[in-house]
């Protein structure tokens, strides 16, 4: 297993792709950013601003983002042809899923330290009150850990589209709905425990200093464990199960004899 996660992080290198994710992260601080102009009498402090920033990355822009990045890597090998080479290997398809998913997991903690460092900077420039290492440190746990718990919410779609060639395209836009159902969720505090999406801001204490918001640990902790048996078991029903790249055969022109 190390050697396969060593070799999917080499390979990472040369995903263009990744370069998408961090873009998003991008976006989703200058849409904060841009929210900061309207004039509706809101005070911007260095926390209020990373908590806007985690509502984006929660609702809108990170379940899509590592659902897209996720199903890019699982499927390239049959882009590339190359999964024909390597189940040669005496390695499962599973243990090559397994591998790829755990990949995804770090890409998810690195795609989280990016939006943190963006976070920041975007706050130094803004000069919000607030900011202090305290808050800052803060920021980056809050932030990281919640990509990690997102990734985990969003796992049982990726392992389901991982069955088909393009699937990464039909799970992102299933993920952004699955994500913006979290607004939704988070009107009501314990349907926001249960649902995985908005269990990972309950993991994260998000907002918990708010009298109004009671985040239940253990409750959130189940939602995110429930998702990820699902995933698992979709994985043990499917382990043997390797994708196929079906190849059209070209009909072969019949030169007509004469004139």
């Amino acid at each position: 297993m190390f050697r396969m996660v060593r070799t999917e992080i080499w390979k990472l290198k040369r995903y263009h792709m990744i370069w998408a994710g961090i873009l998003l992260m991008l976006l989703s601080v200058l849409l904060t950013v841009f929210s900061t102009t309207a004039s509706d009498g809101i005070v911007w402090t260095f926390s209020f601003f990373t908590e806007q920033v985690l509502k984006n990355n929660i609702t809108m822009i990170f379940p899509m983002c590592i659902t897209l990045l996720a199903g890019y890597i699982i499927t390239r090998e049959v882009r590339d042809d190359t999964l024909k080479s390597i189940v040669t290997v005496p390695v499962s398809y599973g243990d090559l899923l397994w591998g790829k998913l755990f990949v995804c997991g770090l890409l998810s903690l690195f795609l989280g330290f990016v939006s943190a460092v963006f976070t920041v900077i975007a706050n130094l420039i803004m000069r919000f009150p607030g900011i202090s290492i305290t808050a800052v440190l803060q920021a980056f746990i809050q932030i990281i850990l919640n990509c990690l718990f997102l990734y985990i919410a969003v796992m049982p779609i990726i392992v389901v589209t991982a069955r088909m060639l393009n699937g990464h395209l039909i799970g992102t836009i299933i993920a952004f709905a699955y994500g913006y159902g979290g607004m939704f969720a988070a009107g009501n505090i314990n349907l926001a425990n249960i649902y995985p999406i908005t269990a990972s801001m309950g993991l994260i204490q998000y907002r918990s200093y708010d009298e109004a918001v009671h985040w239940n640990i253990g409750v959130c902790g189940l939602s995110m464990l429930a998702a990820f048996m699902v995933s698992a078991v979709i994985m043990a029903a499917t382990k043997n199960i390797a994708l196929v790249k079906t190849v059209r055969k070209q009909k072969k022109s019949v030169a007509k004899k004469g004139w």
